[in-house]
């Protein structure tokens, strides 16, 4: 790499207009130290630039950078030139380009001459971030790969260079089957040309007939398999029928799944793990049909591994593979309308599910009647089927119900294959229906049976990102919304309600309905809400499982309300809640509610538990409520409830109605205080009447430590104190400046007393934001959890001193930021040099 160095002096002109243009001189310098330089590196030797050969770049790589120095804040352009891309440059707010050639890392990369800005992932990520500091969500998220893997670029380059694809995200390894221990067989990958002679990617179509379970607990991703073959719009949005084994051929297959918000376009290569050249784990009834089993190993791919797919419920998948919504029915206690929730269900495609309850001795029991417990099943179709005899006519509702397995482990009763119930339907009618009778695992019930057998029903309901406009045609278009949230350990992991010290915390977002349902006649809006716990399956190789999650309604007499107080939640019934706290996935409940604002509180069961989520509300309206530009919450719209950080004009508690009026004035111990702290300031000032921190330190440290089990204000605190009050940057305060730091102090000890209810001289960090309150400050969410994540210890406390610290860079950092924005904005332009005085003078 060359330097380039050189001084120039530039003039510049500027005119407001009005008058003579102003000229601005200024010497830069570009090179040396820390300045710029414009070189190539190559990655290969090669002559000069005129022997690039008949391939242009591709004949060579390198990299050619450009850095404007630290005269331009250290900005600079990087270009990874041919063959291989060489090596990006990074730091100083570099950007990076690629231009011609191949590349190692397929997929990342373009060929030919494009030029491609390398741009790192957008993940929805609930975590507050702090703008310009690097972030742990790349380190943090070992997939993040998966947004990179663009399939038309690396098939192109399979192509161009004659291999097969062979995937770094997701490597044929023993840890991407099992994490928490070796496969009990040495497994072989292999690709389906070498398990047999014509593989094929869909054999005849696919069915539900294409999916048979292999050695892994995964019968749940099987039954949402079979119910996905039957809505053949659906699976070509996941599966894509298109693909084959022999036009472009390159071993890659993409598959999309809705991934916990959004949908995310997921490729694997064709290496399956095989024993004796058998498929292992999810596989075709025909030995030569490939798409079930790489269609598994793509969602094990975005789970983490095979093992993480063992256990779980259908809903799951079958909300990953429609980006619907799916509700919970307890088939011991069915609504009296379900027979009507099916048959409808069935009509528009909505994916479905039963089971029945495991038995906690045996592992898959078979029941008497053919049922398997603890087992996923699918359910197919439900059909009202004509009866027509010399002694019998109507109708009577059946269900169709599909055993994963694919075996004859099939219900025995009642219209059970081949059984006498069958004679009373014709065959025109049996036909209608596709009713057929053989050892294939699935089997018929009537709705009675099924009702009386299974204990759970699980129903997907499609959402807008389910259907395109032509699905919608005829039929009630659900409206959905959603955001991102996390409980994060000491800022607002609550708990349920009956944790109600810290319940408060938790996240809380704002819904509302406008107006009623059409078809209601109680003039009700129906709304259904689901909480979505994200990456628990990922997370298991960590030890972690899934959190028991639900979440509590309740109405909000005011709609533009900030964050709601232990007070209200104290005094203020909910609503409506979710079915019930449970360890799955997602928790969902539909309701009937009147028009109005509601606050939608998620939460684990037990507080300082940690997690991410997704909350989704699905309403049959998308009003609007209020002025389409206005602040104010549009139906159903799901935003976190939250305020603006600011600082209160009158911070001496007036105007702070829950504080009690006695702590505006001070106590007589108080004025005891000031007057030996007014002798002692008088003391150690000397002529001047000025003190350093130092200074202060004694001053203070005489008084507080008496009062409070804590060590004593350290120097840096009182730097603190003295720049608050310091504008002139002297490093001192005078009395009068003094004066204003003790009623401030006094003020603030007072509140720090008033929640200390256990006199251990520390705070709560769930108590924090209610104690800045009392004192003038209002934290918005992600300021709060920057400072509790500085001024908490691991424990979640905050002695006296970090309260103090707290308060004091609070007012200094506001009271800054007003006096660049005086018309309350809330945006302040800084000058470099100003804001580093702000931050660091502090």
């Amino acid at each position: 790499m060359s330097n380039y160095y050189k001084t120039k002096t530039i003039r510049t002109y500027v005119s407001d207009g009005t008058g003579a243009p102003k000229v601005q001189t200024k010497t830069v310098t570009i090179g040396g130290p820390g300045g710029s330089s414009i070189g190539f590196t190559p990655s290969s030797d090669f002559g000069d630039f005129g022997n690039f050969g008949s391939r242009g770049f591709d004949d060579f790589g390198g990299q050619f950078k450009i850095d404007f120095g630290d005269s331009f804040g250290g900005k600079g352009f990087g270009f990874d030139i041919g063959n291989k891309g060489g090596s990006r440059p990074s730091g100083g707010g570099s950007r990076s380009y690629v231009i011609g050639g191949g590349d190692a890392d397929p997929g990342r990369r373009t060929g030919g001459s494009t030029i491609k800005v390398v741009a790192p992932p957008t993940d929805p990520d609930p975590q507050p971030k702090l703008a310009g500091r690097p972030t742990r969500v790349l380190k943090k998220n070992p997939f993040v790969g998966l947004k990179f893997q663009n399939p038309d670029e690396i098939r192109a380059q399979c192509l161009r260079e004659g291999i097969l694809f062979e995937d770094p995200e997701f490597p044929c390894v023993d840890s991407s089957i099992f994490f928490s221990r070796s496969p009990p067989r040495p497994f072989e990958w292999k690709r389906p040309h070498e398990i047999c002679d014509n593989p094929q990617w869909i054999s005849q179509g696919a069915s539900r007939f294409d999916v048979r379970q292999g050695e892994l607990g995964d019968c749940w991703l099987l039954a949402a398999v079979a119910s996905l073959t039957c809505n053949p719009k659906l699976f070509e949005n996941v599966v894509d029928s298109r693909q084959t084994f022999t036009e472009n051929y390159c071993g890659l297959f993409k598959f999309k799944f809705w991934h916990q918000g959004e949908w995310q376009e997921v490729v694997v290569d064709d290496r399956l793990p095989t024993y004796r050249n058998q498929l292992v784990f999810m596989h075709s009834t025909e030995k030569n049909e490939f798409w079930s089993a790489l269609l598994e190993k793509a969602y094990a791919k975005l789970m983490g591994s095979y093992e993480s797919l063992k256990g779980g419920s259908t809903s799951e998948a079958m909300e990953d593979f429609t980006g619907g919504v799916t509700e919970m029915f307890d088939l011991q206690k069915a609504p009296p309308n379900l027979l009507n929730i099916m048959l409808k269900a069935n009509e528009r495609g909505s994916l479905m599910g039963c089971s029945i309850d495991a038995d906690p001795g045996r592992v898959e029991a078979e029941l008497a009647n053919g049922l398997i417990m603890g087992h996923a099943y699918s359910v197919t179709s439900v059909v009202l089927a004509d009866i027509k005899t010399a002694r019998v006519k109507g109708q009577i509702p059946l269900v169709r119900v599909r055993n994963p397995w694919g075996n004859g482990s099939e219900w025995k009763g009642a219209w059970s294959d081949g059984s006498r119930e069958w004679s009373l339907l014709t065959e025109d009618e049996k036909q209608e229906h596709g009713i057929t009778f053989s050892d294939d695992g699935e089997f018929w019930m009537s709705f009675q049976d099924f009702t009386a057998n299974f204990q759970k029903l699980e129903i997907c309901n499609l959402g807008p990102d389910s259907l395109d406009e032509e699905d919608l045609s005829n039929k009630k278009k659900w409206e959905c919304f959603k955001e991102h949230g996390a409980w994060i350990k000491r800022v607002n992991a609550g708990g349920c309600r009956n944790y109600l010290d810290t319940f408060w915390t938790n996240p809380q977002f704002r819904m509302t309905l406008t107006d009623v349902d059409d078809d209601d006649n109680d003039d009700m809006c129906t709304a259904i809400v689901a909480v979505l716990q994200k990456d628990r399956r990922k997370k298991r190789k960590e030890g972690l499982d899934l959190l028991t999650i639900g979440f509590v309604i309740y109405k909000l007499e005011d709609p533009n309300c900030g964050p709601l107080d232990m007070k209200f939640f104290k005094y203020n019934p909910s609503v409506a809640k979710s079915p019930t706290f449970i360890n799955m996935r997602e928790i969902c409940g539909r309701f009937k509610l009147p028009p109005g604002s509601y606050a939608i509180v998620p939460s684990t069961f037990e507080p300082h538990y940690e997690g991410e989520f997704l909350i989704r509300i699905f309403t049959e309206k998308a009003n609007v409520s209020g002025d389409e530009d206005s602040n104010m919450p549009r139906h159903g719209e799901g935003k976190e409830i939250d305020e603006q950080t600011s600082l209160d004009d009158d911070v001496t508690g007036n105007k702070l109605p829950d504080v009690p009026k006695e702590r505006t004035e001070p106590t007589d111990q108080e004025r005891a205080q000031a007057d030996a702290l007014k002798q002692s300031f008088k003391r150690i000032a000397g002529e001047d009447m000025e003190i350093d921190a130092y200074e202060l330190q004694e001053v203070l440290n005489t008084v507080f430590t008496k009062e409070f089990p804590f060590p004593g204000f350290g120097v840096d605190t009182c730097r603190s104190m003295v720049a608050m009050h310091d504008g002139d940057l002297s490093g001192k305060l005078g009395y009068d400046e003094f004066k204003d730091l003790w009623e401030d102090l006094r003020r603030w000890k007072g509140v720090f007393k008033e929640f200390d209810k256990d006199k251990s001289g520390n705070l709560s960090s769930y108590e924090l934001r209610n104690a800045l309150n009392h004192v003038g400050f209002h934290i918005s969410n992600r300021t709060f959890k920057s400072l509790v994540m500085r001024y908490s210890n691991k424990n979640g406390q905050i002695d006296f001193g970090d309260f103090i610290m707290c308060t004091i860079r609070l007012k200094t950092m506001l009271t800054s930021f007003r006096g660049h924005d005086p018309q309350n904005t809330g945006f302040a332009p800084y000058d470099i040099d100003s804001f580093i005085q702000t931050t660091m003078y502090s």
